[in-house]
């Protein structure tokens, strides 16, 4: 894809394959660090077909606050460095090979977006046990963490796992219709699901958590990345006529190609939401005006509040064109998590003292509050639904943001706390 490949040739001196590369830092104010840098390992994808998007955005985050803090001195009077490894999200092998050459670099730590496969690479890293602090959305890796604390006790899921998308969904849904701005034609929900674990996990905790609530699963429907025609989901989903669609998908090309194949072609009425995807910055560009009205969420998000929005002016400064609105906050906080974990610890060779720091000290950044004492060392999810790591209050964990595109751009509309607009009449809406 073409955007695909400028993404690519933006990463300028990254590695390629698996071979490794460090960016330089590059100081812009007058306290410069002098003493020997303390680097930080940035796998990203760069090649692969998968995540380039979304790591791109982490490295660009990451990247912004290493030249912020060494602007300002450094840490410990040491200069950032970032070491970049290339990174194929959905392959075991290169997963391990890009946290290994971390490992042969000596990295002091490493800060990740995500990988479809996070075991085999916290595994690679199990015997360095540098902090690795990443945002893996996944269940699976905090239950490994659970069930094996000593072994992975240096692996910090920086938010919230998917299985809130699907326990808060049905709470969404009621908060809409409470809100007098979505009045559904029935309580049906249909959810279109994709088959990695991911999604799969999402669409489960969905389906358990329709049973508690007012809303009612009519139908799922599997489709299969990549999804080149969704010609026939819309069809199937036409049949069933819910009031709620649910697609549990995560790219946002195919996302894009959807909303203008959907509004060509609409469920007149339903309030349709897209897990995830359209955060990513080519979702907007691709989908054009045909993205208005549809909802989308995520459970680490940059927030709109004062911190947010000094962050996000910051970004577009030095990142000119769409941002997008998760891994970019999330490269930032993680590098600023670290930075006062070193300061505190003023040791960043010591990593189990650095990682007990950060186990026993909360971090509220541009993206909300990670919290890891909890018993599977991943953020609170906020708003409280009932379920595991959970927070009563924003200030106490990380907010799950829904969103919905309006006039082309993302605007939060849910939780109360932090919205930016209400849910506004979507064009198939009579």
């Amino acid at each position: 894809m073409a955007e695909h490949l400028t993404r690519r040739q933006l990463l300028g001196s990254a590695a390629t394959g698996v071979a490794s590369a460090a960016l330089p830092f590059t100081p812009t104010g007058n306290a410069l660090a002098a003493g020997a840098p303390i680097v930080l390992g940035v796998p990203t994808s760069q090649t692969a077909a998968a995540g380039v998007a979304d790591d791109l955005d982490h490295l660009n985050g990451t990247t912004l606050a290493m030249e912020e803090i060494n602007a300002a001195g450094g840490i410990l009077g040491r200069p950032l460095k970032l070491f970049v490894t290339d990174v194929d999200k959905l392959s075991p092998e290169s997963c391990q090979q890009a946290i290994a050459a971390g490992v042969d670099a000596k990295v002091h730590a490493i800060s990740n977006a995500f990988l479809f496969v996070p075991i085999p690479a916290m595994d690679a890293s199990a015997k360095y046990k540098a902090p690795y602090l990443q945002g893996n959305t996944q269940r699976a890796a905090t239950e490994a963490f659970k069930a094996n604390s000593a072994k992975y006790s240096h692996i910090f899921q920086t938010d919230p796992s998917e299985v809130h998308y699907g326990y808060t969904y049905p709470l969404w849904l009621q908060a809409m219709e409470d809100s007098g701005k979505w009045k559904p034609k029935n309580r049906k929900v249909h959810i279109v699901q994709e088959q990695v674990a991911y999604c799969q996990t999402i669409s489960k905790a969905a389906q358990a958590a329709l049973k508690k609530s007012k809303f009612q699963l009519a139908a799922v429907t599997d489709i299969q990345f990549p999804v080149q025609d969704w010609g026939p989901v819309i069809r199937k989903l036409k049949e069933v006529d819910a009031g709620a669609i649910m697609i549990d998908h995560w790219v946002a090309a195919e996302y894009a190609a959807f909303c203008k194949q959907f509004r060509a072609n609409p469920v007149k009425d339903s309030l349709v939401y897209l897990q995830y995807g359209p955060s990513q910055p080519e979702f907007l560009t691709l989908a054009g005006d045909a993205a208005n009205g549809f909802c989308w969420s995520t459970v680490l998000g940059v927030y709109a509040d004062s911190r947010g929005n000094a962050f996000r002016a910051k970004y577009k400064k030095r990142f000119p064109g769409v941002m997008g609105l998760v891994y970019t906050g999330n490269g930032y906080d993680i590098a600023y998590y670290l930075k006062a974990a070193w300061e505190a610890t003023k040791d960043p060779n010591n990593f189990k003292a650095v990682c007990d720091w950060i186990r026993a000290n909360p971090y509220r950044g541009v993206c909300g509050l990670m919290d890891m004492r909890n018993p599977w060392q991943e953020a609170a999810h906020f708003p409280d639904n009932g379920y595991d790591v959970t927070a009563k209050e924003l200030e106490k964990g990380m907010s799950q943001l829904y969103v919905q595109v309006q006039n082309r751009e993302h605007r939060i509309i849910y939780p109360y706390e932090l919205k930016e607009s209400g849910l506004v009449k979507a064009p198939w809406w009579s």
